[in-house]
């Protein structure tokens, strides 16, 4: 289905996708940005690859998810405000401009984000590729350990890394994270079960723990 909104944006819906390939204000920015026919791409040689980006519509708000070949390598909230940091972070890891499209990871993801949503899933297959340092990418492949309803402290991610004094560079590479729900990095919480830092916000971490039935926790 084809229709305008108020605002005379062009609107593609697939309505049993619940899928949106929109011209958006909340990403539209960044396609120009870094889109491949444009001059402020960051790398402009001939093997660039591209990001297909489409927008997914949750419990918790609209959501921008973006996959390579490889795998998805981002899924984050329109209004996170470090989006724009991280497509340019993506833009100048992978060598890649955005596209507003599809693929088969971003179809699997849709699918099993909608059966976590439903209630039916607890843990995610979709491919990844999530592009960073070799610390990072051992933080985040260890967020992926932390069971459905369940919590850990920043210090007991630490220590099953094995790096029991990186207590803060655990933190810092959670916070980097740029693949939410699917790494959750919102089963981390502070020592003392407070609820810390969350780059969706606080209140959709409260809420994602509440529905992953994740025990007591402290709100800030």
């Amino acid at each position: 289905m084809t229709y305008l909104d108020f605002n005379y944006r062009i609107i593609h819906v697939s309505l049993k996708k619940k899928v949106m390939a929109v011209s958006d204000p909340r990403i539209q920015p960044f396609l120009d940005k870094y889109h491949p026919g444009t001059g402020t791409t960051l790398h402009k040689g001939r093997d660039k690859q591209l990001i297909d980006l489409m927008l997914l519509e949750t419990p918790l708000g609209s959501m921008v998810a973006g996959a390579v070949n490889e795998g998805v390598c981002i899924l984050e909230f329109t209004d996170r405000r470090m989006l724009e940091t991280e497509f340019q972070q993506l833009s100048q890891r992978l060598k890649a401009a955005f596209i507003l499209g599809s693929n088969e990871h971003l179809e699997v993801l849709r699918l099993q984000l909608d059966e976590y949503f439903a209630g039916k899933r607890k843990k995610f297959t979709v491919s990844l590729h999530a592009p960073g340092t070799e610390f990072q990418r051992a933080v985040w492949a260890e967020l992926q350990n932390i069971p459905f309803g369940t919590t850990r402290s920043y210090r007991q991610q630490a220590l099953a890394l094995k790096k029991p004094d990186a207590v803060r560079a655990v933190a810092r590479a959670n916070g980097m994270n740029r693949v939410s729900i699917v790494i959750p990095c919102h089963r981390v919480i502070g020592d003392d079960g407070r609820l810390t830092g969350y780059g969706g916000g606080l209140w959709r971490k409260q809420w994602l723990l509440d529905f992953e039935g994740a025990g007591r926790y402290r709100v800030i």
